[in-house]
C-alpha cells in the first residue's frame, strides 16, 4: 500500500488554469460537460463534493462540516448581493493533512473549472486543514475531522467494520473544532472534551477544566454521529464520574508529549506584505513593495498582479488590465511566496479586481 504524502508539493501544472482565448473556450466546454456542476449555483445556499478516484461526487448534505484527513473537498457557497440582489459565488477546496497530490491537484484544477461554469464570478480559495479560514468556518456549526480517506487513484484503504474513534473538542478563540485522535490515555487531558464513538454507546467526556463553548460542541458532535443509526445509547461523564467504559479501550501507555499535530497554526506573529508580480521585463518577477506595513488599495496597480499578504489569509489581487501570463496562475504565485514564509499553509484567496470579499475590504485600508 503507498503511503499519502504529507507535504503540500504543489505542482503548477495543477494550477495554471488561465490562458489565451481558445483555452478558455476549451475549459468553458469542459465546466459544461462536468455532471457534478449541473445546477451549481442556481440557489442561494451551500454545496459541498468530494474528491474520489480523480472525479468530482455528491458529499451527502447530512454529512456537510465532517471531513477526511485523508481526502480533498470542494465547497461552493452561493449567496446574494446585499446591495444589487446579484448571485455571488465563494469556491473553496479543502485539503485534508494526509490528502494525497492526485486528489489534490484535481481539487485545484476542478475549483477552477467551477469558476468557469459560473462565468468566472467566484473567488477562490484554498484551505488546508488545521489553518481554515475564518469565512470557511462560519459555514458549518459544528465541524468533525476524521483519520483515514477513500479510494484514489494511487491507494486503496481497506473496508473494515465499525472502527471506535475517539475525538477531540478543542477551543481555538471563537472557533471549536472536533478531531479524531489516536485511542490514548495520554491525549485525554482535562482541558477538553471528548467524544468516544463505540457505535451503540457514544461517550461525552467533559475534562475538569473544559469550557463550556467545548460542551456545547462535543453535544452538536454526538448529534452528528447519532445521524443514520438506531437504539444508540448516549452517556454524558464529568471527569472522574464513573468514567471506567470510557476509559476500557483507550490504551494506558504511560506519560509523554500530548500530540499537537491538529491544533492551528499561529498567525499572530505573521507580518504584513506587498508583492507586486509583473513580466513587463519580459519575464516574471516578484518584487516586493512594503513589508510589515499597513496596506493601502490605492497601491494596487490594474496593469500587474499583487500578492497581499494581510497575517491570517494571502490574496492574490488580479488586476483587470494584468497580461495573461500574469493573470494564470495566481495559486502558484501565492504558494511560491508562502513556502518562504514560517506558516506556508493559510488560506489563499484570488479575487480579481472589481469583486467584493469583505476580509480583504477589512484587512486592508483605502
Amino acid at each position: 500500500m503507498s503511503i499519502k504524502a504529507k507535504s503540500y508539493n504543489w505542482k503548477d501544472t495543477n494550477l495554471s488554469l488561465f490562458g489565451s482565448d481558445t483555452e478558455k473556450k476549451v475549459k468553458k466546454e469542459s465546466a459544461n460537460q462536468e455532471p457534478a456542476w449541473e445546477g451549481a449555483g442556481e440557489n442561494v445556499g451551500l454545496k459541498v463534493w468530494r474528491i474520489m478516484k480523480f472525479q468530482v461526487t455528491d458529499w451527502p448534505e447530512e454529512k456537510y462540516g465532517e471531513f477526511f484527513s485523508g481526502d480533498s473537498y470542494i465547497i461552493l457557497n452561493t449567496f446574494k448581493d446585499e446591495e444589487s440582489d446579484a448571485l455571488n459565488y465563494d469556491v473553496h477546496f479543502w485539503i485534508g493533512k494526509n490528502s494525497s497530490q492526485d486528489e489534490y491537484g484535481t481539487a485545484a484544477y476542478k475549483t477552477v473549472e467551477l469558476d468557469t461554469y459560473l462565468n468566472d464570478a467566484a473567488i477562490q480559495h484554498r484551505e488546508v486543514q488545521g489553518v481554515e479560514s475564518s469565512l470557511f468556518n462560519s459555514y458549518f456549526p459544528s465541524m468533525i475531522f476524521n483519520e483515514g480517506g477513500v479510494d484514489s487513484g494511487f491507494r486503496r484503504v481497506e473496508e473494515t467494520e465499525f472502527i471506535i474513534r475517539l475525538y477531540r473538542i478543542k477551543s481555538y478563540g471563537k472557533t471549536v473544532k472536533s478531531f479524531e485522535i489516536p485511542l490514548k490515555k495520554r491525549y485525554v487531558t482535562s482541558d477538553d472534551v471528548y467524544v468516544l464513538d463505540k457505535g451503540s454507546d457514544i461517550y461525552q467526556w467533559n475534562g475538569g477544566s473544559c469550557r463550556h463553548n467545548e460542551k456545547w460542541k462535543a453535544a452538536e458532535c454526538v448529534s452528528r454521529l447519532k445521524i443514520g443509526r438506531s437504539n444508540v445509547n448516549i452517556h454524558n461523564l464529568e471527569e472522574g464520574e464513573l468514567d471506567s467504559e470510557f476509559f476500557d479501550v483507550i490504551e494506558d501507555d504511560g506519560e509523554g508529549e500530548i500530540d499537537e499535530r491538529d491544533i492551528e497554526n499561529d498567525l499572530s506573529d505573521c507580518g504584513k506584505a506587498l508583492i507586486r508580480v509583473s513580466d513587463a521585463k519580459g519575464e516574471m518577477e516578484m518584487m516586493e513593495i512594503s513589508r510589515d506595513e499597513e496596506i493601502s488599495r490605492s497601491s494596487l496597480d490594474s496593469n500587474d498582479v499583487f500578492v497581499v499578504d494581510v497575517g491570517d489569509t494571502v490574496f492574490i489581487w488580479i488586476g483587470k488590465d494584468a497580461s495573461e501570463n500574469e493573470s494564470r496562475n495566481g495559486f502558484g504565485y501565492a504558494h511560491r511566496y508562502l513556502q518562504k514564509t514560517a506558516n506556508p499553509l493559510r488560506p489563499i484567496t484570488v479575487i480579481s479586481e472589481g469583486k467584493k470579499n469583505d476580509h480583504f475590504i477589512a484587512s486592508t485600508n483605502p
